[in-house]
């Protein structure tokens, strides 16, 4: 699937981000990156804050395996997930 790489236990997600929706959701795709929908501003690092805590839940391991690789002050991220634990239902065709 677009947006996903695999690198031995680490899933590579390309995101792009909505901040300021009016929830946390998965929104499907935006060109080869997953859209993703969170409800934090902008403001002083607290989208990425909100969005690597999300994205912790979402794949069921804590928010320090997930880190921000690229993108602190761009809508285009890159984060990564340590050894995920789940998938979120969207996902759940994606292999290894």
């Amino acid at each position: 699937m677009k947006g996903l790489q695999w690198q031995g236990e680490v899933l590579i997600l390309h995101v792009h981000v909505q901040p300021n929706a009016s929830k946390n959701e998965w929104a499907g795709r935006y060109g080869d990156r997953l859209k993703l929908r969170i409800k934090s501003p902008p403001i002083d690092g607290k989208a990425n804050a909100h969005l690597l805590k999300f994205v912790a839940a979402e794949f069921g391991v804590t928010k320090t395996a997930c880190q921000l690789l690229s993108g602190e002050t761009s809508r285009d991220k890159k984060i990564s997930v340590q050894s995920p634990q789940l998938m979120p239902s969207f996902m759940t065709t994606i292999e290894k």
